[in-house]
């Protein structure tokens, strides 16, 4: 089992930033990978980032260059860092980690960019 508390979320202007924290616990070993995905009412989560255990990362096409994922030195830990926010980024983000038994999810937190 593993559980993530999500952190970071808020209100902000367009062209402003966010950071969301992910912290992870429980049986973090068996993490290979983890992410962030973003939600907006009636559609499908989609991926925004992602990072394996050997550091590897990728992102979503609308958000390369603006945001950046990262994690702490013990793994226990993703971060994503929000820049250049735009209205079209307003959602609930989730943290998710992938182990061989499926996906866990975070709770969720909002970030809103107004206009």
């Amino acid at each position: 089992q593993v559980q993530l508390v999500e952190s970071g979320g808020g209100l902000v202007q367009a062209g402003g930033s966010l950071r969301l924290s992910c912290a992870a616990s429980g049986s973090i070993s068996s993490i290979y990978a983890m992410g962030w995905y973003r939600q907006v009412p009636e559609k499908q989560r989609e991926l925004v980032a992602r990072i394996t255990s050997g550091g590897r990362t990728n992102y979503a096409d609308s958000v390369k260059g603006r945001f950046t994922i990262s994690r702490d030195n013990a793994k226990t830990a993703v971060f994503l860092q929000m820049n250049s926010l735009k209205p079209e980024d307003t959602a609930v983000y989730y943290c998710n980690a992938l182990v061989g038994g499926g996906p866990y999810w975070g709770q969720g937190t909002q970030v809103t960019v107004s206009s």
